[in-house]
């Protein structure tokens, strides 16, 4: 049995796109293992068709994380049966390559964000500066790789020349637990850090006649709660924290519609495809979302989101009114989502991925 070894640097509970590409290898007659980090916040790992293995460490911040974990990495992808090793995002790549290198073993890349343009990396010259040595050196190294849309597969290749695959982030078509839900109330579920518009959605709800709930943890977190106490907003806005993706996959479709927004600082967020975009249409909800490139693409075909240009706090307020004032258009879009929802599906992305790995290691 071929063994793929992936390398994240998070704790494996709520990555939902590494979940469900080791879930459909090990399908496919692979030994797949992914490989985290255990944070004292994080879950026990749940038993899946895939290993599990996460390294406790003494720094869990800042460049000292880093290196803590790297050269962990390192030792142990010395130690295990690999007959691939992909790097997920550019913190694990330094390992990875190195560990190909000397063990004379097959190398991917696995690009979930163009990690030298995201904000908290942009917006700090000198931590830039050190993404870009380590992307200029280890990026033109990966000469097979894949990312989760055609806008960043082609910055790659100008960048690099590296000639990517696309393999989106759909979700697994499930059964529509609620087709209509008349109570309006929002959701906004993923990370709660900066560049996703959130301090501007907590000051649009002052506009909006309805109710949000934000599901999710992230560096953000404490200044949202504090801006929603500071408007006085306790009773329209209802921080949820972190839940499993699982319990996320029920209770979604009983929303009355989604928010997705992204602030154009960098080319990642520009270049944005996020995983709620296409759980949202899964769940057969309309939503609120981003003009960029790649959601427009989606939106031009299926039409399942009010897109706005820029996430200023009028602009949010105007688009929410718009899905709760105007119900011909929101019943569209409604109708919309359950037809795209047959459509955009993990299971046409998953052949696109079980053959890149087939040519990898019939090569």
């Amino acid at each position: 049995m071929k063994r793929i070894v992936f390398t994240v640097t998070n704790d494996l509970s709520y990555d939902q796109r590494m979940q469900r590409i080791c879930t459909s290898l090990a399908k496919a007659g692979y030994g797949v293992m992914l490989i985290g980090r255990k944070l004292e916040t994080s879950l026990p790992l749940r038993p899946e068709l895939f290993q599990q293995k996460r390294f406790t460490l003494k720094y869990n911040t800042g460049m000292l994380f880093y290196a803590e974990y790297n050269l962990k990495l390192l030792y142990y992808l010395l130690t295990i049966h690999i007959d691939v090793i992909c790097a997920i995002d550019l913190d694990t790549i330094l390992p990875c390559y190195f560990v190909s290198l000397i063990r004379h073993k097959k190398r991917v890349y696995d690009a979930h964000e163009l990690f030298t343009e995201m904000k908290e990396v942009v917006t700090r010259p000198a931590i830039k500066k050190q993404w870009l040595k380590t992307e200029r050196f280890a990026l033109p190294k990966f000469k097979h790789g894949y990312t989760v849309n055609c806008s960043m597969a082609e910055e790659f290749k100008k960048r690099y020349k590296v000639d990517y695959a696309v393999i989106r982030n759909m979700p697994y078509k499930k059964p529509l637990l609620s087709a209509y839900n008349e109570e309006t109330v929002f959701i906004y579920q993923g990370a709660v850090n900066e560049a996703r518009g959130l301090e501007n959605l907590v000051l649009a709800m002052k506009e909006v006649n309805a109710i949000l709930h934000i599901y999710g943890d992230g560096n953000l977190f404490e200044t949202i709660k504090q801006l929603i106490i500071e408007n006085e907003l306790q009773d329209k806005i209802i921080l949820k924290g972190k839940v499993l993706p699982a319990t996320l996959d029920k209770i979604t479709s009983e929303y009355y519609a989604g928010i997705n927004l992204v602030e154009p600082v960098g080319l990642n967020q520009f270049y944005s495809l996020a995983n709620k975009f296409f759980d949202y249409i899964q769940a057969g909800i309309p939503q609120l979302s981003m003009s960029f490139p790649e959601y427009q693409k989606v939106n031009n075909e299926y039409e399942v989101a009010e897109l706005i240009y820029n996430v200023e706090a009028n602009n949010i307020a105007a688009a929410l009114n718009k899905l709760l004032d105007d119900r011909e258009f929101y019943y569209q879009l409604k109708s919309n989502c359950i037809k795209a929802r047959e459509v955009l599906v993990w299971e046409k992305e998953e052949s696109k991925l079980i053959e890149f790995y087939k040519n990898i290691l019939a090569d």
